[in-house]
C-alpha cells in the first residue's frame, strides 16, 4: 500500500514541482522585463531634438518597453513624447510625465506646484532670439556695437508695437536688451502674438508689422524672405541667461532608478554631442541634417547657423561650469523678477543650487550631481 502510494505521489510531486519551477522562471523573466519606465516630454529645438535623433540611432529607444544601448547600461526605460512646447509644460505640471525639456524661465511656474530639479543645461541662446525691424521704418545703427547709436535706433521702437509672444523668452530677451541700454521696457508696446504669425506677417510685408521679437527658425525665415528686415538686437547680449535645460520632478527622482534615469538622459545627450562636435565631420553633418529634419525641416547650412546661435553645453565640464558657477544665482534673480512682474508666477518660487539641505528645500533646484555621476562613470 505504501509503495503504491509513493508511486502515485511521485508523478504528482513532479508535476507540482515542475509547475512551481516554471512559475518561478516566469516570474523571474517578468521581473527582469519590468525595467522602470520614465517619460521625457520634449519639443523641437536644436538641443532637445538631440533626444529624438538619439532614438533613431539606437542610443535610446523612445518606445515604452524597449531599450537602447544606454538604457540597458543604466537599467531604465526612457519613453520619449514629442509635443509642442506649451503642451510639454502642461503635461509636466499635471504630473503626466517625469521630465521635460524647458527653459529656466518657463520652468518657474510649474516648479511652484511640483518640486523640480534641473539636472543639466543643454544650450543657451546667443542670438537665437532676435528683434527684427524694417529698415524702412527704423534706421538701424551702422555698427551694432555702437551703444549710443543703437540706443537712438531703439528709441524709435516706441512708435510701433513690437509683436511677439508675451510672457515668454522673447519678451524676456526684449526687456533685458532695453535694460542694458538704460531703457524702461514699460515705455515700449510689446504686443502679444504667436511667433509664427508675427514672422509670417513681416516676411510677407504685412502693413503695420515694423518690429517683431521671435526666435529661430522664425528669425532665419524672415531674414531670408524680407531683405528689408534686419536685426536691431538679439540674445547674444545676454549669454547664459536664457538656458535650455532638462528638468526632472523630484517625485520621479525619488522613484526606483530615478537617479539612473537622470544619468541616462545626461549620458545620451553628451554622447550625441561627442558625435556632433567630434573629429568626424561627415557624421556631424549627418546628425545636423537629422536635427534639422525635426527642427522645422531646416537644411544643413541653416542648422550650422542655428547651433552657433543656440550654443550647446557640449560636455560635462561645460555643464558643470554653468551649474556651479557664480553667474547662475544672479541670472535666476533676474528671471524670478521678470516672471513675477509679468505675472507668470503669483508668488515667489524658491530656487537653490547644489545638494545642500537648504538647496534641497527649494522648489527649483539646479543640481550638478547627476552630471558629475555620469562624468565619473565615464572614467570606468
Amino acid at each position: 500500500m505504501r509503495r503504491r502510494l509513493v508511486a502515485v505521489m511521485i508523478p504528482v510531486l513532479v508535476a507540482v514541482l515542475s509547475g512551481c519551477l516554471l512559475t518561478a522562471t516566469g516570474c523571474a523573466k517578468k521581473k527582469e522585463a519590468q525595467v522602470p519606465a520614465f517619460k521625457l516630454a520634449w519639443s523641437e529645438y536644436p538641443s532637445w531634438s538631440v533626444f529624438g535623433v538619439a532614438s533613431e540611432l539606437g542610443l535610446i529607444n523612445g518606445e515604452e518597453g524597449k531599450q537602447g544601448a544606454l538604457e540597458t547600461k543604466w537599467g531604465v526605460d526612457i519613453v520619449l513624447e514629442l509635443l509642442e512646447y506649451d503642451p510639454c509644460i502642461s503635461k509636466y505640471s499635471s504630473k503626466s510625465c517625469d521630465a521635460v525639456c524647458v527653459t529656466n524661465i518657463d520652468i518657474m511656474a510649474p516648479a511652484g506646484t511640483r518640486k523640480s530639479v534641473a539636472i543639466m543645461p543643454t544650450s543657451t541662446s546667443v542670438g537665437a532670439d532676435a528683434c527684427l525691424v524694417l529698415k524702412s521704418a527704423i534706421e538701424p545703427p551702422e555698427d551694432s556695437k555702437d551703444k549710443e547709436a543703437l540706443k537712438k535706433a531703439v528709441v524709435q521702437l516706441r512708435k510701433y508695437p513690437v509683436y511677439g509672444l508675451a510672457k515668454s523668452v522673447s519678451e524676456y530677451a526684449f526687456d533685458r536688451n532695453l535694460e542694458l541700454l538704460g531703457e524702461d521696457p514699460k515705455k515700449y508696446k510689446f504686443t502679444d502674438q504667436p511667433p509664427n504669425t508675427a514672422a509670417q506677417a513681416m516676411a510677407s510685408r504685412k502693413k503695420g508689422h515694423n518690429a517683431i521679437m521671435v526666435w529661430n527658425p522664425f528669425v532665419l525665415s524672415v531674414e531670408r524672405e524680407n531683405k528689408d528686415a534686419v536685426r536691431l538686437f538679439d540674445s547674444s547680449t545676454i549669454p547664459e541667461e536664457i538656458i535650455d535645460m532638462v528638468v526632472v520632478a523630484q517625485d520621479s527622482l525619488d522613484r526606483e532608478k530615478g537617479k539612473e534615469f537622470a544619468c541616462c538622459v545626461i549620458d545620451c545627450y553628451y554622447e550625441m554631442n561627442r558625435r556632433i562636435w567630434g573629429s568626424d565631420s561627415k557624421e556631424a553633418d549627418k546628425i545636423l541634417v537629422k536635427l534639422g529634419e525635426k527642427f522645422s525641416k531646416l537644411g544643413l547650412e541653416d542648422m550650422k547657423r542655428c547651433v552657433k546661435e543656440t550654443r550647446f553645453y557640449k560636455n560635462p565640464d561645460e555643464g558643470l561650469k554653468l551649474f556651479k558657477g557664480k553667474k547662475l544665482p544672479g541670472t535666476m534673480k533676474i528671471v524670478s523678477r521678470f516672471c513675477k512682474d509679468k505675472e507668470m508666477i503669483k508668488t515667489d518660487v524658491s530656487y537653490g543650487f547644489g545638494t545642500t539641505d537648504k538647496a534641497s528645500d527649494a522648489q527649483l533646484r539646479f543640481d550638478p550631481s547627476y552630471i558629475e555621476a555620469v562624468k565619473e562613470k565615464g572614467k570606468d
